[in-house]
């Protein structure tokens, strides 16, 4: 599958090819508390409450969380998510040890459950016959290579690009030309297809590409103030449709420049 001037398509990780936010919510809510709840129990002499009332302190610190890798490695930041989570819930001193524990239960029930769908596999694989596939994804190095590994996505991409191993992060325009570079193509080549408006659809504006797609799945009304997709898709599989109405619009414009041309 080609279309005329595109060469290339960047795709965003989190929650545009892999559901990372239900897998840690599936994490924090359906495995976790078992485990931890174990371990807080057998090991700390914890009550049931107390130990579910602290997952549901990690789940909100995490929906809040900011991350500067310059002051902090992201390691370090959750378990101290943990730490807090435990002594306000039970008081007395802060508990490093569970706090670790706690984190790496967490982290690896998580990665257990991120997975790249079998649909969207054959998507890539159908895509990449036609254009150039790269993974372009913001956040923290080790935490982002560690679910690239996880949902054994590394096969289906020509080049992946993390930002966290970079000088800048979407929706720099910088690191939008990077991947052009990576691949050998032209930003006005190239689409990006995204969840966040600000990181993916303006950083894919800022950087000149030739279109922007948004992973809308709720398929809610973006503010007036947002940046404007090209494209707006409510599931990542829609994207085949998309590109195949570019080629049309494409193929449509040649023929009426064909036309003026002739008629010249």
């Amino acid at each position: 599958m080609g279309v005329h001037g595109v060469k290339a398509v960047f795709f965003d990780l989190d929650n545009t090819l892999v559901d990372t936010a239900a897998a840690g919510r599936r994490a924090i809510e359906e495995v976790l508390p078992l485990r931890v709840i174990n371990a807080l129990q057998s090991k700390h002499h914890y009550s049931e409450g107390e130990a579910r009332l602290i997952c549901d302190k990690v789940q909100a610190k995490l929906l809040k969380e900011c991350h500067d890798p310059a002051k902090m490695c992201i390691t370090d930041l959750r378990i101290s998510h943990w730490e807090e989570a435990i002594q306000e819930t039970t008081g007395g001193e802060a508990n490093r040890d569970l706090a670790a524990e706690c984190y790496f239960l967490w982290k690896t029930t998580r990665l257990q459950h991120l997975t790249l769908a079998e649909d969207t596999r054959g998507m890539l694989t159908e895509l990449r016959k036609g254009v150039r596939l790269l993974l372009l994804t913001n956040g923290d190095k080790q935490t982002q290579r560690e679910k690239i590994e996880a949902c054994a996505c590394q096969p289906y991409f020509d080049a992946i690009v993390v930002g966290g191993e970079q000088k800048e992060e979407k929706p720099a325009p910088s690191i939008f030309h990077y991947c052009c570079d990576l691949l050998g193509v032209q930003p006005a080549e190239c689409v990006m297809v995204g969840d966040s408006l600000d990181t993916d659809i303006q950083g894919g504006l800022n950087a000149g590409l030739k279109a922007t797609v948004w992973l809308n799945k709720a398929m809610t009304t973006p503010v007036d103030t947002s940046p404007v997709p090209h494209y707006i898709i409510s599931s990542v599989l829609d994207l085949p449709a998309v590109l195949q109405k570019m080629e049309h619009k494409i193929n449509a414009k040649l023929g009426t420049d064909h036309m003026a041309s002739n008629n010249e």
